[in-house]
């Protein structure tokens, strides 16, 4: 910078100059105190001894080591660090990790922190070659990267709906108050939470049976006829001879909503050691594992768009991008990969 200081005159809030720092120097060789000093500048006392405090250098003096202040040394300390201080930016220099995260982006949907913590995870950088999570957004948000906000599937939405207490009389089966206390804390395998995504609001629709497991996030996409009972029944169904004799081993719990589609969702306790729990009228959060990957899939699923439209290759597509993703809460690894480590347990 060309100039320490922008006006001649002495202004609150403004920094020391050179001038000043001479006084200071002066004054404590007449061993005038800190206040006293700070009284005759117009500053405050902390402004004062701050700068006593970045001046001072150890001289020898009488065979004695002395901390002297200097107002040569104290202007050096200052115009480093106000040098240092300016803003910059790495987008030069972290170019190759920059070019990373907007393909993963672009090409498989990655979040800007799936990104960071795949490249952390995986040592594909150097650590001074990349910045953090909270730096790529600032980049987005000023226009630095490929990638820009309307891109972001979450940032720019907003929760616009209002609460509303409804009463809900419907109990399909035990409650989740009866669910044992460490599956909350996710230290053990085999606890499901599952749920239904529809397309279009017709009857005449396919609709999706997603099913998560709570401590490996690993999800479970199914297409089901329509959103019944019935059909719910058939997936499972489903899901029981993919999995044989291993089902009640793999799926030790399923949680679920009380929506009418899972009203015979009890009856798989009578032919495996699956236990079946029900939340709370209107408290998704008590399934936000369900919650948080069905809201996944509607970035290839929109809202309103046909289930019977996609195929099953494109379903399976889309399991798979939820189950390889890497995640911040995962330490960074797929849901995948612990997955298959926890059906090596079992």
């Amino acid at each position: 910078m060309d100039y320490a200081n922008y006006t001649t005159g002495l202004r609150n809030h403004k920094h020391l100059n050179y001038e000043e720092r001479m006084l200071i120097q002066i004054r404590i060789k007449e061993k005038r105190t800190p206040y006293w000093i700070a009284k005759e500048l117009g500053r405050a006392q902390n402004t004062v001894l701050n700068e006593i405090k970045r001046g001072c250098v150890p001289q020898i003096k009488n065979k004695k080591l002395k901390q002297v202040y200097l107002a040569d040394t104290g202007n050096i300390v200052y115009e480093r660090n106000r040098y240092n201080s300016c803003r910059k930016f790495n987008r030069l220099i972290c170019k190759d990790f920059i070019e990373f995260v907007c393909n993963k982006m672009k090409e498989c949907n990655w979040s800007v922190d799936a990104c960071f913590g795949d490249a952390i995870a995986h040592n594909r950088f150097p650590r001074s070659e990349m910045v953090c999570t909270k730096t790529l957004y600032n980049y987005i948000d000023m226009g630095l990267l490929e990638i820009k906000n309307i891109d972001l599937p979450f940032k720019l939405r907003r929760n616009t709906k209002q609460q509303r207490i409804r009463v809900n009389k419907r109990n399909l089966g035990r409650s989740i108050d009866e669910r044992p206390k460490e599956i909350n804390t996710r230290e053990t395998f085999g606890h499901w939470e599952i749920d239904t995504v529809i397309g279009a609001k017709t009857k005449d629709d396919e609709v999706l049976l997603t099913i998560a497991e709570r401590k490996t996030r690993h999800y479970i996409m199914l297409k089901i006829p329509d959103k019944t009972a019935a059909a719910v029944a058939i997936g499972l169904s489903a899901l029981r001879e993919e999995y044989g004799n291993g089902f009640s081993k793999v799926f030790k719990t399923i949680t679920s909503d009380n929506g009418s589609e899972f009203a015979e969702l009890s009856n798989l306790e009578q032919k495996n050691d699956t236990l079946v729990y029900f939340t709370h009228p209107y408290t998704s959060s008590e399934r936000g594992t369900n919650e948080c990957h069905n809201g996944l899939i509607r970035r290839f699923v929109p809202k309103g768009s046909r289930i019977d439209g996609y195929s099953i290759d494109d379903i399976a597509f889309v399991g798979d991008w939820c189950n390889t993703l890497p995640r911040k809460i995962l330490g960074y690894a797929s849901p995948e990969e612990l997955f298959e480590q926890q059906l090596g347990k079992h």
